[in-house]
């Protein structure tokens, strides 16, 4: 067998560390993008942020791009298609970009004052821990308390069993059972409970009027509850359905999660990403700048490396923080391009809907964008992720506007699915709630309207929407 020497020619798509970080920063969220962009300002020395770039900014960046990539590869990047995603344009990251329309009509900027929203509220675990301490129970009991608070989850349920806990734990199960009885006295009512049924009884007995029969039903005819089937609970408890019916009431008003009172309801504000808002007849798209930091090269660390007050081993430092510094700064410049494209191309695409509402968006896919901006699928996915878009209608994240289409039943355009749920929701909001409308029945309704969809579809949409089932949706009073 020998060896011999060989040559052969072939492309390979090879992932450079620019290129990784322009895709990082492109499927970052906004809030995202701040916290990287200030983590880098930390760390390299040469960036600068500043509110007004001048031009001896641009100046100062371009020249630093040209030593990092060469004159060549600069002007090749100046000069070739726009519709590539890799175009940069250094004067273009310079200008000052269209704000979005304010609204003036209160007069006076509104000033928050933090002393009236800082607050902490106590969460359920604090709240059974400061109830073990406030009962005086033993100390074993204090220990067994303790284990079970641990397995206790957000919404007041243990889900592990008692066995499991006592093996994990290494304490007598029966401490446990025992502990755990006290825990059912705890406030909020229900909680400690080990499934549905435990949780309702535990606060049927927490009523102090007689509750045989409301336990009765709790124990026995959970399922025909669940179902409204109040014939059938009175049938087999030989009653009169109109006493079963308030019975039932009771049951309702109880709290199936005990523990969501004490869950935390932050609110989480949406910075839009985008402007949309109607100028005559055309609707004109805005990137938003407010916020994201503005980047520039620093004079000292230039001047160091060009006066050569740096030893090699600082001055290659500081090449490698430039390098850095610029790949950065493009990489933002072409995240802010590529949503603003992508922006342009959804307004187009989706005149109606800004126009007349949520009921005229049409079928899109990540296909029909990519083509119109000139870029692959997987870029347009990662740019609607995490983005938003503000507009007449209100605010979108930018994946919404991308629906699957259902097909009409005259052969005319598909509908999106999206406005398929709509009026489902629309369906189901309007129909009497004695007799509600079943999936094969809206599914009916529908196709009246010129849409052709199956009953599975209607069943996936409505539970997509968080709408019960009719025989859950049925009321009696």
């Amino acid at each position: 067998m020998a060896l011999r020497q060989s040559m052969n020619m072939s492309q390979n798509l090879v992932i450079t560390p620019q290129l990784q970080q322009a895709i990082k920063l492109l499927q970052m969220s906004r809030l995202e993008l701040e916290s990287a962009v200030h983590a880098e300002l930390e760390e390299n020395p040469i960036l600068e942020e500043t509110h007004d770039l001048k031009e001896e900014d641009l100046k100062r960046t371009k020249e630093a791009a040209t030593e990092v990539e060469g004159p060549a590869e600069v002007q090749d990047n100046n000069t070739q298609d726009p519709r590539k995603q890799d175009e940069f344009e250094w004067e273009s990251y310079f200008e000052q970009g269209q704000k979005p329309p304010k609204d003036f009509s209160s007069g006076n900027e509104e000033i928050m004052n933090y002393e009236n929203i800082m607050t902490t509220t106590p969460s359920l675990h604090d709240h059974l821990h400061w109830q073990v301490k406030m009962n005086g129970l033993a100390e074993h009991e204090v220990i067994a308390a303790e284990a079970l608070l641990a397995y206790i989850d957000e919404d007041g349920y243990i889900k592990t069993s008692l066995e499991e806990i006592a093996k994990d734990e290494s304490l007598p199960i029966e401490d446990l059972e025992d502990t755990l009885s006290l825990i059912h006295e705890f406030d909020p009512p229900g909680v400690g409970a080990r499934d549905l049924k435990e949780c309702l009884m535990i606060q049927a007995r927490h009523i102090e009027e007689d509750t045989t029969d409301l336990v009765n039903i709790i124990q026995n005819h959970l399922k025909d509850l669940e179902k409204r089937n109040y014939e059938a609970i009175a049938k087999a408890m030989s009653m009169d359905v109109r006493i079963i019916v308030e019975m039932c009431k009771i049951i309702y008003a109880m709290e199936p999660k005990p523990g969501r009172a004490f869950h935390e309801n932050d609110t989480h504000y949406v910075t839009p990403d985008v402007y949309v808002y109607k100028v005559g007849d055309d609707f004109v798209v805005s990137l938003n700048e407010d916020g994201l930091p503005r980047l520039k090269i620093s004079n000292f660390y230039r001047n160091m490396l060009k006066g050569g007050g740096a030893n090699k081993q600082e001055s290659e430092y500081i090449q490698e923080k430039l390098k850095s510094a610029v790949w950065l700064i493009k990489s933002i410049h072409q995240r802010q391009r590529t949503i603003f494209k992508v922006g342009e191309a959804i307004v187009k695409r989706q005149r109606e809907f800004f126009e007349k509402g949520a009921g005229h968006l049409k079928p899109m896919v990540l296909r029909d964008i990519a083509s119109d901006i000139g870029m692959h699928e997987s870029t347009v996915s990662r740019v609607t992720t995490a983005k938003y878009m503000h507009s007449p209608q209100g605010i979108y994240e930018l994946k919404y506007f991308f629906n699957s289409g259902i097909n009409a039943t005259d052969g005319g355009d598909s509908l999106a699915s999206e406005s398929v749920k709509l009026m489902i929701k629309d369906l189901i909001t309007k129909e009497d709630p004695k007799s509600p409308l079943s999936d094969q029945k809206i599914a009916e309704l529908l196709k009246k309207d010129n849409v052709d969809i199956a009953r599975r579809t209607v069943a996936k949409y409505r539970e997509m929407l968080r709408l019960l089932p009719s025989s859950q949706r049925k009321k009696v009073f």
